[in-house]
């Protein structure tokens, strides 16, 4: 079943109203349909905004393996197994040395 022009408008509407996950959740049990269909259809009109994952200190996550690699650079050194080593050594690592 493919949603009416009536329909579409509604959803557009409702969602730039309230930019969320949760809009989605209610038109898609509103609506009968799966929350993809929904996020399908407000993507195909352009309004969909994917969620941003941020870290619970509300940063863009880094992985233990780009702040190695950005240790290697600096370093201009192999630092091979270090990816072991906690993140927060890791990043205390980096910190120390960009301030140099």
């Amino acid at each position: 079943m493919n949603y009416s022009k009536e329909v579409t408008a509604d959803i557009v509407k409702r969602y730039r109203d309230a930019p969320n996950r949760q809009t989605v959740a209610i038109l898609a049990k509103e609506l009968g349909k799966s929350e993809k269909s929904v996020i399908g259809k407000l993507s195909k009109e352009g309004v969909y905004k994917r969620s941003v994952y941020v870290t619970k200190a509300g940063e863009k996550p880094v992985t233990k393996a780009q702040l190695v690699q950005e240790l290697e650079e600096k370093l201009d050194a192999n630092l091979e197994g270090l990816e072991k080593a906690p993140k927060e050594t890791l990043r205390s690592l980096v910190e120390a040395i960009c301030e140099e």
